[in-house]
């Protein structure tokens, strides 16, 4: 499976007619669900990445002891600005005493008919065995959160 970190395409178009909405007590609901590390049918996912169907639509998605289709859902952080970047992140994630192995993630609105919005790569295979698999995101600031606009 062919895994290219990048936001989707698709989302900076929908962020022109405002399908997503970040903020933190009103806004939508953003989750992250993983891909397997060996899928049985390859899937390529990457900025042209449209929804999370096609994940699952390829039987890409994780599966494992403690982790259910879908993934878990985001805790929004509220967008804000500094400089001339606009930026947002969520709060971490963990997968409770889980058995996974994942290679990458999406994360899409599920607010919004599961409209991908990032597509992210480990770089190799993560496990956990009976233990916590926990996505930890970068620093909520202009230079580092995972959602930027420069």
């Amino acid at each position: 499976m062919a895994i290219s970190q990048a936001m989707c395409t698709s989302f900076k178009k929908e962020l022109m007619t405002a399908t997503h909405d970040f903020t933190t007590t009103t806004g939508n609901v953003f989750k992250i669900a993983l891909f397997r590390a060996t899928a049985s049918i390859a899937g390529t996912y990457g900025a042209a990445t449209t929804n999370y169907s096609e994940m699952t639509g390829d039987s890409d998605e994780a599966t494992g002891t403690g982790y259910v289709a879908g993934g878990n859902t985001l805790t929004n952080v509220t967008p804000t600005s500094t400089g001339t970047t606009a930026f947002t992140d969520f709060a971490d994630t963990t997968w409770s005493t889980a058995t996974i192995t994942a290679s990458g993630a999406l994360i899409y609105n599920s607010s919004a008919s599961n409209a991908s919005v990032a597509v992210l790569d480990f770089g190799a295979d993560k496990t956990s065995t009976a233990g916590d698999f926990t996505i930890i995101f970068p620093t909520d600031d202009a230079s580092n959160a995972i959602i930027r606009i420069a």
